[in-house]
């Protein structure tokens, strides 16, 4: 990875609806456009991302989407209008940034979350991406939602029953989302210390995974990032049950990385991905799950650094 940078550039960008989101530009000013998308839903982009790009190559572009990080409202504030942080904004703001900064066409980068963003993104908007890397593909289809929050608990039983206590285990990501929402600021910061433990635990079984990634972040990071995941996730993020239409993705070159070991996104929704997009290369991480490794972080480089020359 590169050497730190910061930002030559920042700024809010009124989107609407009284939300104002978070921008900053890294690295050449003059180089190729490439924005940074952020996992989650709610993660924020956080400062070490910058440092997958060649500071001399490419003109960086980090944003926090509505609701995380240094975006306004935060979605840890009760008051924050959930109605109006979808899917469907949250690409309205990408296109929005792109215009604001003057962009014709960027490489879009990310991974989870951030992957089903620049797909639906990429189908929408495809006369302005120019090329994709993706680490760590998913769809936020409902199966892959039903895995992760119901299917990972044959191989976590005991972890998955704390995560489900007292909750119907056919309708969990409603209940959540209804928790998160509650007027009692204690069942709410319980609710996300629940959720929380519950990705830790999915993410402690990868070879070099991060057992309390969740847990570690502030109380106002956990109650904004699972109070988003939980409304998204029980929408089934707003989006079509199906994989991208590769129609729609012709012509875009893309470069999707994955790790072997990924229990929160299965390898084979990346195969499937794969082959339905012409033009896309995968790239399997043996030593890698989905929070990555040195290896993958190797692999990001590589494919950045080839789509900058």
């Amino acid at each position: 990875m590169y050497p730190a940078s910061e930002p030559y550039a920042h700024g809010m960008l009124d989107v609407g609806d009284g939300n104002q989101v978070y921008w900053e530009e890294c690295g050449n000013p003059a180089g190729k456009p490439a924005l940074f998308v952020h996992g989650g839903p709610g993660w924020g982009a956080s400062p070490v991302r910058r440092r997958y790009f060649d500071p001399f190559r490419y003109r960086a572009i980090l944003f926090d989407q509505r609701g995380c990080g240094r975006s306004t409202p935060h979605a840890s504030d009760p008051s924050a209008d959930m109605s109006v942080n979808t899917t469907q904004h949250l690409l309205a703001d990408m296109e929005l940034l792109r215009e604001h900064l003057g962009v014709s066409r960027w490489l879009l980068f990310g991974g989870s979350w951030g992957s089903t963003l620049i797909l639906a993104y990429a189908q929408q908007f495809a006369a302005h991406v120019s090329e994709v890397v993706i680490a760590g593909v998913t769809t936020s289809r409902r199966s892959e939602l039903d895995w992760l929050y119901r299917g990972v608990g044959s191989v976590l039983p005991e972890a998955w029953e704390r995560f489900r206590a007292g909750l119907p285990a056919d309708d969990l990501l409603n209940a959540y989302a209804q928790l998160m929402e509650d007027p009692d600021p204690a069942v709410r910061l319980s609710t996300a210390n629940r959720w929380s433990a519950w990705e830790d635990a999915v993410l402690s079984t990868e070879p070099s995974g991060l057992s309390t990634a969740f847990q570690d972040r502030t109380e106002a990071e956990r109650l904004a990032l699972v109070r988003i995941c939980a409304h998204y996730f029980s929408h089934g993020c707003w989006l079509a049950d199906a994989l991208p239409d590769p129609a729609k993705l012709v012509g875009i070159p893309a470069v999707l990385i994955h790790g072997a070991h990924d229990l929160s996104g299965l390898p084979g929704i990346a195969q499937e991905v794969a082959d339905s997009w012409p033009g896309a290369e995968l790239d399997i991480i043996g030593d890698s799950g989905h929070t990555g490794s040195t290896t993958m972080s190797d692999h990001i480089v590589a494919a950045l650094d080839r789509f900058a020359r």
